[in-house]
């Protein structure tokens, strides 16, 4: 899982307002598209995520896996995929947010993705762009709406 798809977007918020959204998985299915369903599984001490049951309907694909979380204030956040669904075999994200001093937050979202289905790596990089883009659309319409 060496190839792996970023891309950023500028929120109009600060990093706490952004990560207390990215941290309620829960609440996923309003504002991510493809995300049917997000079930936190267990939490840690601060009360976020450690373990959840992800849900997606993701074009010709849908599929439940099981991620792993760990935070880094409100600064990012990792996750690993702990248990494999159907389709997916391998999964790797993070969202890292830094301050512009301008009132704005710049967020960089870093996903790699292994499926079952073999892939040529053009293919499979655009399917992660793809995701990357819609869901950083969707925080910023949420955090800025």
């Amino acid at each position: 899982m060496a190839d792996r798809t970023s891309s950023s977007i500028t929120i109009g918020s600060g990093k706490a307002e952004i990560m207390a959204v990215i941290a309620d998985l829960e609440a996923y299915p309003k504002w991510a598209s493809g995300i049917r369903d997000f079930t936190v599984l267990e939490t840690g001490p601060d009360g976020r995520a450690v373990r959840a049951r992800l849900t997606f309907d993701g074009g010709p694909f849908s599929d439940t896996v099981g991620l792993g979380y760990t935070w880094d204030g409100d600064d990012g956040v990792r996750w690993e995929l702990t248990e494999k669904g159907n389709v997916v075999t391998g999964l790797h994200g993070t969202y890292t947010l830094r301050e512009t001093g301008e009132g704005t937050t710049e967020v960089t979202y870093e996903l790699a993705v292994d499926v079952r289905v073999p892939m040529i790596g053009m293919v499979k990089r655009k399917g992660e762009k793809r995701i990357i883009d819609s869901a950083l659309k969707g925080l910023k319409r949420h955090v800025e709406g």
